[in-house]
């Protein structure tokens, strides 16, 4: 009776070790697939900066244009 006992005490601890296999590789793929998220927004975050500094320097000229045109309106 012990012996059965002992037996499935080990079955149940054999298939929690299953389980938490299980989940450590699924963590693993879900911290992969973080990490790719992560970098694909710093380099979105970069872009955007590049354009931001893109449009400041195009609206300049565009005023620049405007004022030699006397095309601006006044203060």
């Amino acid at each position: 009776m012990t012996e059965d006992v002992g037996n499935r005490v080990l079955e149940h601890l054999r298939a929690i070790r299953r389980t938490q296999d299980d989940h450590g590789a699924r963590l693993e793929r879900i911290e992969l697939r973080l990490s790719s998220i992560e970098q694909t927004l710093g380099g979105l975050y970069a872009l955007s900066g590049n354009d931001r500094d893109t449009i400041r320097a195009l609206t300049r000229r565009v005023e620049g244009i405007e004022r030699r045109l006397d095309l601006a309106d006044a203060p």
